[in-house]
Parts: C-alpha cells; structure tokens; sequence
C-alpha cells in the first residue's frame, strides 16, 4: 500500500487517487510540523497580547467588528462548526470525504493557517483509521470557502456530527469511541482554519480530472474501433495533418488512434473502395478529442495548483511574525476549470452517441440493425442508444457554467461568489455520464467487430477485443443490457482495458 508524504507542495492527482480511493497512508513531512507549530506559536502570543485578528479574536463574515473577549475563543472556535454545518442533501461518497480530509490537511500542512499541531494529527489519524465524516453534499457557494462541508467534516474532531465507519454509519462520538478516541477541545482560531477553504469542490473535481483523463484515452479506443467496423480510413490519422494545426492534444489523439489500429486488416481490405471520405464523428475525432485533451490538461494544472495552495484566511506568515487578510478562499479559479471541464467532457459523449447511431442504424453503417439478428424478434443495441442520447442530453443542460452565477451572502459582505462547488458536484456528473455512453459504444463496437470473423482488426482493437469478450459474451440473441453496461464500465474504471491496449501499442496519451 503507497504511503503518502504530506509536505509543503508536491502533492499530485495520482497521490490523491491513492489515499481517496484505495487506502493509501498518510504521513505529516517533519518540515510541515515545524511550520505548523511556529505559525501556532504566533497565535497563542496574539491572543495573549489581546490583538484584533478575524476569526480569532473576532465573530466571522459580517459579524467580524464584534469583539471576543479572551475567555469566549474556545467558545466561538466550537460555535463556527456548529453553525456553519448547515449543509442538506445526500451524503458525499466516502472516497471523496477522504479526499476532502486529505487536501484539508495538506492545506493546513504548509503552514500558514495557525491550528495545533495536535488538531491536524488528530484528523490525520481518523483519514488513516478510516473514519469518513457525512458530509452533505449541498450547502456551498464556493466562496469563503467551502464553509458547510467543511463545518460537517470537522464536527468529528468534537464528537458531534456523523460518520461512516467499519461499513456503519455511527454518531461522531460513538466513531471515536470504536477508535479508542475522545473529543478534542478547539482552542483559538482552530475551528475557522478548519472550515476555511476550497477543499470540496477541489476534491470532487480532483477526482473528475482523473477519471476524465482516463475517459479521454478510453474514448480514442472507443472511436478507434468504431471506424474499423464503419469502414473507416486511417487516413485522417496521418501525423501531416496534425503538425498544420498544431494543437497538444489533437496530435497526440491522432497518434493514439493511429497506433491502435495499425495493422488493420479490415481497414486494408477496403483501401481502394468508393468513398471519399468518412463523416465527421469519424473524420474529426482527433480534433474534437484532442480539444477536449487540452481542457483536461488546463483544469488539471488548476486543480494541481489548488491543491498545493493555502486557501485559510487569515493566513499567517510565521517567518515575518505577521498575518494577512485576503481572499485566497475564493474557489473562482477551480469553479471556471470544472465549468470548462464538464463542456470538454460532454462533447465526448456528444460525439460517441452520434457514432453509436451510426453503428446501429444499417442505412448508415451497412451492418445488421441494432447488431443483431433476427431483428424484430430481437431489439438488440436498439434502446441502448436512446440510453446514450438521454445521457447526452443530461450533460447539455449540465454544462450551464455554475461560475458565472453569484449571490451575495453575509449581510452582503461577501458580495460576489464562485459557485465552485456546484460546478465540482456537475463536473463530476458530467464524467460519470459519459462514461456509460463510451462504455455503451465500446459494447457496439465489439459486438459489430464479431462479425468481420475473417479479417484482424488492429492491433490495440485486438486488444481491447479481447479483454471485452473476456467478460461481455456476444449478443446472440436480447438480453438485459444493463449488466453489460455495468461490466464494461468497470473494465473501463479499473483500468483493465487501458493497460491492455497500452500492452499492445504503447502509452495513450
């Protein structure tokens, strides 16, 4: 199992993959310690000294001119987390909540938001036990952080709240009683530095870079087979193409589904037929593929660079013995990335219907209709595509942009907002739709691919061939489609089909 080393930068997508989803452990650098207790140190000698800091020694938002006398910090460090965790919906999955506890410490490891040393070993130590808050996933509009989130995760540090463990869902009290724990007391500025920052929405949209970095490959299989079995040509492959319009991720799209089917018999048989050229879901796969490649790689670099940031506000310079109020909680950066995200993910699925409908329409593709036969005794791949074009159509109402909306909050004091997370939380919805409508296509191709019993098809479509037939029989004859879907999205989300069409040819890119 990976062990992951928390520091002051560093920390990249496939570490966080490691921790949320497949238990890696979590480990503090000793440089982060220090950096955690010399920030800390500064806060205990402020609030002695009785200075005016926000959030400390201060109420919160519009409330901030209020003054907290000494003997009431601990008090309102406890009070944030009771009345912010107004959050309201369905829980958030555990995978992601561990997200979330893992970019929340990592924040707080370089140092510059003034909690106890104690405080974030402690949560670290419910994230390695497996501890897992519920966290509604409704209740943030992305500035001043991701407050109610935040506010639900941190109540288990208190004993209070809710959180998933051993498979149970359990008081927070009685999950540190299983743990052999016992509540912690805040002591000043904790309970703001725990709820103060962009780590929801970072977390979701964390894991929806991935699994679209994933999808973006997949798809380039996906397509790949798709013009074999169509009577596609390679041509609109060829590298003199792609270096006229330069684009990253266009070029490198050609250069996988290039390399996936080289030594196609089946498109060889037809080199000197009658068409022209193919349509354009086949034709311009490369440069709407390859679009959607460059998006990926922009919100991965945010997300990236969100991930290693300080989000806390104040932030506390413990080298300059001094602190700073801003706005680095403010998740406009992550909301425009995600918003950009779920558009580039959803001309995917946009794009894999339409060659979905080609593969079973036989005016279009010259096969049999649906991809079966005995067809009107038998549907076939027939409902599978309305499936496809619902998901699709989901996705188009879905890529309204969350970021270009804002409403004042805190007796307009907190006068515009991001709406991060909302656009994390679609971002997310967007990936896992098209997900099951490239799955959809890859059991089309497949099924389409049985029937060239004479001819090899490429290499790479070889390979995925044969990890599909490994576990999804041909459609002989109607069954419920819906466990095909579900088998072929999990050789798509495990990896399996990935790593056997890269055995074959090579990284994807």
């Amino acid at each position: 199992m990976k062990t992951i080393q928390i520091g002051i930068d560093g920390l990249t997508l496939t570490d966080l993959v490691a921790a949320a989803r497949n238990g890696g452990r979590v480990e503090l650098s000793a440089n982060s310690q220090i950096r955690i207790r010399e920030a800390r140190r500064l806060i205990d000698r402020w609030v002695a000294e009785g200075r005016t800091i926000y959030g400390v020694t201060t109420g919160f938002g519009a409330l901030s001119d209020v003054a907290i006398s000494g003997k009431d910090t601990r008090r309102l460090q406890k009070n944030i987390l009771m009345s912010h965790a107004t959050g309201v919906g369905a829980p958030l999955d555990q995978e992601t909540v561990r997200a979330v506890m893992l970019l929340r410490i990592k924040d707080m490891a370089r140092g510059h938001s003034g909690i106890r040393l104690e405080t974030v070993l402690f949560l670290l130590d419910l994230l390695n036990r497996g501890v897992c808050p519920v966290v509604p996933e409704k209740g943030s509009v992305g500035a001043s952080g991701d407050l109610a989130p935040l506010a639900h995760l941190s109540l288990i540090l208190l004993g209070k709240g809710e959180a998933f463990f051993e498979g149970e869902r359990l008081s927070g009290a009685e999950a540190l009683k299983r743990c052999g724990l016992a509540p912690i007391r805040l002591e000043a500025a904790e309970g703001l530095a725990l709820v103060n920052g962009t780590q929801v929405m970072t977390a979701i949209g964390a894991l929806a870079v991935y699994d679209a970095l994933q999808l973006s490959r997949l798809i380039d299989i996906a397509a790949a087979m798709s013009l074999e079995v169509l009577m596609g040509s390679r041509n609109e492959f060829n590298q003199r193409i792609h270096r006229v319009r330069p684009h990253p991720g266009q070029t490198a799209a050609a250069d996988n589904m290039e390399r996936i089917v080289q030594d196609s018999e089946i498109i060889t048989s037809h080199k000197d037929c009658f068409r022209v050229q193919d349509a354009y879901t086949l034709r311009c796969s490369p440069q709407v593929h390859g679009a959607t490649k460059d998006a990926l790689a922009y919100a991965r670099k945010i997300i990236e660079t969100e991930m290693n940031s300080s989000t806390n506000n104040p932030l506390i310079f413990a080298d300059q013995q001094d602190f700073l109020l801003g706005g680095n909680f403010h998740g406009q950066p992550v909301g425009l990335a995600l918003d950009f995200l779920g558009i580039a993910v959803a001309e995917l699925a946009n794009i894999s219907e339409r060659r979905i409908e080609r593969l079973v329409n036989p005016q279009l593709s010259g096969l049999p209709a649906f991809l079966v036969k005995d067809g009107g005794l038998n549907s076939g791949f027939m409902i599978a595509q309305y499936t496809a074009a619902a998901l699709v159509s989901e996705n188009k109402v879905l890529s309204h942009p969350a970021s270009v909306d804002s409403i004042p909050t805190s007796a307009n004091k907190e006068d515009h907002v991001s709406m991060g997370t909302i656009a994390a939380r679609k971002g997310r919805t967007i990936v896992d739709n098209a997900r099951d409508v490239v799955a959809i296509e890859l059991l089309c191709a497949a099924q389409a691919l049985d029937l060239f019993t004479n001819l090899k098809p490429g290499r790479g479509n070889r390979a995925a061939y044969d990890v599909i037939r490994r576990t999804i029989d041909h459609l002989e004859t109607d069954r419920i489609l819906a466990e095909d879907i579900v088998r072929m999205r999990t050789l798509m989300k495990s990896g399996e089909l990935l790593d056997a069409v890269e055995a074959a040819v090579g990284q994807l890119a």
